[in-house]
């Protein structure tokens, strides 16, 4: 074969080529892609409520219509001293405000926790509502309060998210049923480099830690995955693509993007050029 026809060839194949990138690369980025509006239905995962567990903090609060009543079994409020700026015509200046904080429990090793007069009280594999439905219950037993009014809530749970997403980080879990696109969306949603096909979670179950990987360009895999409900503690990690883990390069992780392959492009015209001299 000529040179000449050879360089035609390659002319002819490199926007073919291009185009066959670019639909591959949609391929990988695009999100549940085996949903149609108005025509995909999807049982989603069982949802179980986050159980508390050792080292886990709650704030308990019991109320009452009595208020000194109520007082005996509720810890005492913290105060928490924080510095702000004020802002106004004559001026800018700071200074310091004070503000009420709820005191909580910390679950020892035991999975127990010391409540007023009531003593110690295991928690450990409990849920919020099962927690102050049991208190609830044994101040009533125990004829201490005759119409209590018992609420729990979350102070130290978190996940954390790592690698290729715009805001990596640790996550405060404020409500029951967190999902993973809640997750995602709290850290600022994946980068066009991370691997939309492999998001991991890693969760420690039983003593052992266990990985999931969730495809987010399938909805259905996404919706039905156990680890579509985050637990305290989980760990979502988004690992690079395939892209950007062949384009790194040893010294400076640099990423070879379009400007790449209009270089290529320019490379390959200008062999073909030089061919035809």
């Amino acid at each position: 074969m000529k040179k000449s026809s050879l360089s035609w060839i390659m002319l002819l194949l490199l926007p073919g080529m291009l185009l066959l990138s670019s639909c591959n690369a949609s391929k990988n980025v695009v999100y549940f892609q085996d949903l149609t509006p108005g025509e995909s239905e999807i049982a989603l995962a069982s949802s179980p409520a986050i159980k508390i567990g050792p080292e886990d903090k709650i704030s308990i609060i019991v109320s009452c219509r009595d208020p000194q009543l109520a007082m005996l079994f509720n810890l005492p409020t913290v105060s928490m001293q924080f510095n702000q700026v004020n802002t106004n015509s004559s001026g800018s200046g700071s200074s310091t405000a004070q503000s009420q904080g709820v005191s909580g429990y910390t679950v020892d090793r035991n999975g127990e926790i010391d409540f007023p007069v009531l003593g110690k009280i295991k928690v450990a594999g409990m849920d919020r509502e099962e927690i102050a439905a049991y208190i609830k219950s044994e101040l009533l037993r125990q004829n201490l309060v005759k119409d209590p009014v018992v609420t729990v809530e979350y102070m130290n749970l978190c996940f954390s998210i790592l690698g290729e997403v715009n805001n990596p980080g640790r996550f405060s879990i404020d409500r029951d049923h967190v999902t993973l696109l809640d997750a995602l969306s709290m850290a600022g949603d994946l980068t066009i480099n991370g691997n939309r096909k492999k998001v991991m979670v890693m969760r420690q179950e039983n003593g052992m830690q266990r990985v999931y990987g969730v495809d987010i360009t399938s909805g259905e895999y996404v919706y039905t995955s156990p680890a579509y409900y985050l637990q305290q503690n989980d760990v979502v990690y988004i690992e690079p693509n395939d892209m950007k883990a062949r384009q790194s390069t040893v010294n400076g992780n640099n990423v070879r993007s379009t400007a790449f392959w209009l270089s290529l492009a320019s490379f390959l015209t200008t062999i073909a050029v030089l061919v035809f001299k």
